[in-house]
C-alpha cells in the first residue's frame, strides 16, 4: 500500500535527509535486542501511536516535538532514534531537532511499516 506523496513534500524530505543520519529497522531491532541505551521517539499522530508503536517508544508527534522536546529531553547529547510511518516525517523532525542543538538524532528509514512487515514486536495503547 505505497502512498504517493506530493512532489513538494518529497523535495523538503530529500533536503532534510541530506543533513540527518539514518538507520533502518533491522539495525534498530538489533540494538534493542542487545539492550543498547537510546530513546525511541514516535513522531506520528497520537491516534497512530495509540493503535500501535515500537516497544518502549515515547510519543512526541511531529506537530509538537519542537515545542515539547526540551522538557522531555533536556540533555542535547541524548541519543534519539525517531520513527514515523515510513521515514519521511522522522527525517523532517530530526532535521529540526538538530537545528535546535540536539547532536545525536537518527531517523529510522522505512518506519513502522517496515517494522510491521518484518513481524517485529509492537505495543498498543497510549503512554505518556
Amino acid at each position: 500500500m505505497a502512498h504517493q506523496h506530493p512532489p513538494r513534500f518529497l523535495k523538503i524530505v530529500d533536503d532534510a535527509k541530506t543533513r540527518v543520519r539514518e538507520t533502518n529497522v533491522d539495525a534498530v531491532k538489533t540494538r534493542m535486542d542487545r539492550g543498547d541505551k537510546f530513546l525511541l521517539v514516535d513522531v506520528r499522530e497520537e491516534s497512530e501511536f495509540a493503535k500501535d508503536h515500537l516497544p518502549s517508544a515515547i510519543h512526541l508527534g511531529k506537530g509538537i516535538i519542537e515545542r515539547d522536546i526540551e522538557a522531555r529531553v533536556p540533555e542535547l547529547s541524548t541519543e534519539m532514534i525517531l520513527y514515523c510511518g515510513g521515514g519521511f516525517r522522522s527525517a523532517l523532525a530530526a532535521d529540526n531537532l538538530q537545528k535546535m542543538g540536539y547532536t545525536n538524532v537518527i531517523s529510522m528509514d522505512g518506519g513502522i511499516r517496515d517494522w510491521r512487515e518484518k513481524g517485529y514486536p509492537l505495543e498498543a495503547g497510549s503512554q505518556k
